[in-house]
């Protein structure tokens, strides 16, 4: 289970190995954090391929010192009782052995069972004395709900009182229906069985669920980075009229990085110029969970001061005379007004390979897109190098001609921040001083306003800025991009939060479009303003979800669905005309089938 907002609070789980922690803790020993890297270095050292990749519960277990089946069973939580208590803890039944102190540590399975939704948690007891009591970790696999743990005193009439609770986030609340069992979740019991209703409840973190992942931890990259530049990519971190920047990947052996560019009319002269030459910044990315390729050179070079409106050639190198990429290039954002076209998808997420094929179809078929939006869920494990790796090898040819403008969804926060997405791509930092530099950001392009938002942190500290970029912009085109859906296309998967804080803002400045992802069916609603519909786009904002990848889910019909379909994934081209003000947006598969069309006009 998770929850949008408090995302951030988790540390890089899947980078257990670093040696920051991310997490205080308390008394002389090691934490559960050191110690969970400490293994995880060993088994990279004295395990095979095969062994790290057939890891399970009781073989990570038995790979322990004793010392260390101490900690992991015993310093993950922690507090102080005041009197002899009875401690339960309700652990889901899909965990089947683990975690493994349980049984070890004298729990004893009752036949309580705990109802959360669609999961079951089966309890287990033990008594403990006044004093300290240390519960271990969630499990080696790092998947399922997180334990939960209740109190009660062994002696009717004591009341309860805890201290020193461990880690600091966690909170107490009375065991009850309606009790919101997580800190960093909004999510409520609504039925608590009688044996442990008025109970103390300790609500746990839910994300604290990955502290100890040790299986599937490590993992394997198809496209180990050389000496050759790849994975060139360009993004915007400056003015779109006279900026491009452009990062690429080489292995540690290349030191430094450059990028030669020239205006394409000066290089397909007869005699053509010399091109200029800017410096890199140069920087390591260390994914030591990654066993075949676990340190790469991240490069990144901001050409300023160019033209607007013209197409430059450039390539990438290390500066000799033989490490330079084949020509591509790139076109400034026009000066002024005119006509223009850029692409946007859904979440790729999954199937890249079958995205590939999509994304490579939209470049075919619209070389005249300017650039491509896409809304979060770029990968399906945004902490891992490997996902990232397949998704750039599956984009090679384009995003070195055509600039991405990405989003955050919450598969780029895996294991609590974007760690990744960020390092890899350099992008605007105007964003609201709320939210970290390049999470969210806005630019301009021709007539048209593009504010790009982080729907995994809270939307409502985001609005004021938000309301600042609607206010103060005289573009003609209003669009607005983020991950999570205002309007859902599924069931029970609306963002309350979004649309509480946000399309009020959409209805008072008339955006033209928002442009989501998340719900992995094609969903284009009604023009909407104060949620209901309107005569028409004039009067209202239209709010799209698509996919690209090959993750599919159901849809409902909703009262706001205009066009909706599942099991298609699409790539949308939206052109937009300067005589009469007209906006064409089509929705293309990956056959090329027009599947959707909207024309807006001014």
């Amino acid at each position: 289970m998770r929850n949008l907002f408090f995302a951030t609070t988790a540390g890089l789980l899947l980078l257990a190995v670093s040696t920051t922690s991310l997490r205080a803790h308390v008394g002389p020993h090691p934490s559960v954090h050191d110690t969970v890297a400490g293994v995880a270095e060993r088994m990279k050292r004295d395990l095979s391929t095969n062994e790290l990749s057939t890891l399970t519960p009781k073989k990570v277990e038995q790979f322990l010192t004793a010392r260390e089946r101490e900690i992991l069973g015993t310093e993950h939580i922690s507090f102080r009782v005041n009197v002899p208590v009875r401690v339960s803890v309700m652990r889901d039944v899909k965990l089947g052995d683990e975690p493994f102190w349980l049984k070890q540590r004298g729990f004893t399975q009752t036949s309580i069972i705990v109802k959360e939704g669609r999961n079951s948690f089966d309890v287990w007891q033990k008594d403990f004395a006044a004093g300290v009591v240390g519960l271990g970790i969630h499990a080696f696999t790092g998947v399922d709900n997180h334990y939960l743990v209740s109190l009660a005193p062994q002696k009717l009439g004591d009341k309860v009182e805890v201290t020193d609770l461990y880690p600091g986030q966690l909170r107490l609340a009375e065991f009850k229906n309606g009790v919101e069992p997580y800190v960093d979740q909004s999510a409520t019991l609504q039925s608590v069985p009688p044996e442990l209703e008025g109970q103390t409840l300790i609500r746990t973190d839910s994300e604290r669920e990955e502290d100890a992942r040790l299986i599937n931890l490590f993992r394997w990259t198809q496209y180990v980075a050389s000496e050759k530049p790849d994975q060139v990519v360009l993004t915007w971190s400056d003015e779109p009229r006279t900026s491009q920047t452009i990062q690429w990947r080489t292995s540690t052996k290349v030191k430094r990085g450059y990028v030669r560019y020239q205006k394409k009319s000066e290089y397909n002269r007869f005699n053509p110029r010399k091109p200029q030459v800017s410096n890199a910044s140069t920087k390591r990315l260390e994914t030591p969970t990654l066993v075949n390729d676990p340190v790469v050179h991240r490069h990144t070079a901001v050409l300023r001061g160019l033209q607007a409106g013209t197409t430059y050639v450039y390539s990438v190198g290390d500066g000799s005379a033989e490490g330079w990429t084949e020509l591509s290039e790139f076109t400034t954002a026009p000066a002024g007004v005119q006509p223009f076209s850029f692409v946007y998808m859904g979440d790729a997420q999954n199937g890249l390979d079958r995205w590939g094929s999509l994304v490579h179809h939209a470049f075919r078929s619209r070389p005249d897109a300017a650039f491509y939006v896409m809304a979060g869920d770029l990968v399906n494990r945004g902490a891992e190098r490997n996902d990232w790796d397949s998704f750039f090898h599956n984009a090679e040819g384009i995003y070195d001609r055509r600039t991405l403008v990405p989003v955050l969804g919450n598969h780029e926060y895996q294991g609590g921040t974007p760690r990744l997405y960020v390092e890899q791509f350099t992008l605007l930092t105007n964003g609201p001083s709320c939210v970290p530099p390049e999470h969210a950001y806005s630019f301009q392009y021709a007539n048209a306003l593009f504010v790009i938002l982080d729907s995994n942190l809270d939307p409502a500290p985001q609005s004021a800025w938000l309301e600042q970029q609607l206010s103060q912009t005289k573009a003609t085109w209003k669009f607005v991009v983020y991950h999570h859906p205002a309007y859902s296309s599924g069931g029970n998967r609306d963002n309350l939060e979004v649309r509480s804080a946000w399309t009020p803002l959409f209805d008072k400045y008339h955006v033209d479009m928002v442009l989501q992802g998340h719900d992995h069916a094609y969903l284009r609603t009604y023009p909407l303003k104060g949620s209901q519909r309107v005569a028409g786009p004039k009067d209202g904002t239209v709010y799209i979800i698509s996919v690209s990848g090959t993750k599919m889910y159901k849809q409902e019909k909703h009262d706001y669905t205009e066009f909706g379909m599942t099991n298609v994934a699409t790539y949308q081209v939206l052109g937009i005309q300067i005589s009469g003000n007209r906006l064409v947006y089509r929705a293309y598969d990956v056959d090329g089938k027009l599947r959707d069309e909207l024309v807006i006009e001014k």
